[in-house]
Parts: C-alpha cells; structure tokens; sequence
C-alpha cells in the first residue's frame, strides 16, 4: 500500500504546488467601467461568472461593432472565410475581434485563435483584439500573439478606440456611471 499511496501523494504534491502558483483574483474591488456603468458589483458577478462574463462581453462586442459601424467609414461586417468568422469586424487594414476578457486556456481554443490571426495576415489584414478587461490568461494572449494578433487591453484599448471612432468610450461609460442612467437594481 505504501508503493500506491507514496505514487498518488507524488501527483498530489505536483499539482499542490501548481495551485499555490497559480494567480486567481476575485477580489470584491475587481471592477471595470462597464460593469461600473450598470452598477454590477464583483460580489453580484461572483453569484454568476459565466453568465455576467457572457453578458458582458456580448455587450462589449455590441457596443464596439456599432460605434465603429458609426464612426468608421471604411468599416465592415464580419465576413466568413469558408466556415470561418474570425473577427467581429472590419476597420480598414484592421481585421478587429472584441474580448471582454479571455479565460479559456484550452487548446482548441488557443489553436483557433493563433490560425485566425494567421488567416487574417494571409487575407491583408492586421488581427486586432481589444479587450476591456486585464485579467486575461497568459497562455491564450502567447496563442493570440504567435498568430500574429496586435492586442490592447483596458487604456490602450480606449485609446485604439478614440484614434479610430473620434468617440471616448472611457469617459462616456464612466459620465454614465456617475449618472447612474442604466444601474441596475437587484
């Protein structure tokens, strides 16, 4: 018995350590303009991850695709290349995709991204991915950048942002938040 429980504690003990690493923030102030703007708090989000990290990020991508759709003469909608939609849209060289965050690390995932933004170059175009948020994995932004993406996350992106749309995301999202126009009640 000692043999198999000295060889099972050996596994433990390596996947112990890995967890010790392993960074994990879900502190109650970790918080960004948009969830600012709507009043959602890390304790709310913590009740639901996927479902306000979802949300969220389908709102992110809404609210970019259209004020560039607005702004941006030269934009485009996304376009298939075979079965293939790898960005949510175009702005003249950009091919852009928008990230709320990225938390997946599973390798269909990380293949998926680093073969679009491969496909994008082949296509003329420069793969960019704007992401809000900061606390992306490591592991999917290496993926995302050996395919040849541009990333931005939280100031950069409002910046890239602004250069591109003439339009202050940040300030807005935050005068909203000040306002309390779409805080929502719980």
């Amino acid at each position: 018995m000692s043999n198999t429980t000295d060889t099972l504690s050996v596994i433990l003990e390596k996947y112990s350590a890995s967890f010790k690493e392993k960074v994990y923030e879900d502190s109650f102030t970790d918080s960004d303009v948009l969830m600012e703007a709507f009043g959602i708090t890390q304790e709310l989000k913590s009740e639901n991850k996927q479902y306000w990290g979802r949300e969220l990020g389908k709102c992110w991508e809404n609210l970019l695709r259209d004020l560039f759709e607005l702004t941006c003469k030269d934009f485009e909608p996304p376009r298939r290349f075979g079965a293939d939609e790898p960005a949510d849209f175009y702005c003249g060289g950009d091919a852009i995709d928008t990230k709320y965050r990225v938390g997946s690390g599973d390798s269909g995932t990380l293949k998926k991204f680093e073969s679009y933004g491969k496909l994008l170059q082949e296509e003329g175009y420069r793969p960019v991915f704007l992401f809000l948020r900061t606390d992306n994995l490591g592991a999917a932004l290496s993926k995302m950048k050996a395919g040849g993406w541009t990333i931005f996350t939280d100031d950069e992106t409002f910046e890239y942002i602004e250069e591109k749309t003439g339009f202050d995301l940040k300030t807005w999202l935050v005068e909203l938040r000040e306002e309390g126009t779409f805080l929502i009640e719980r």
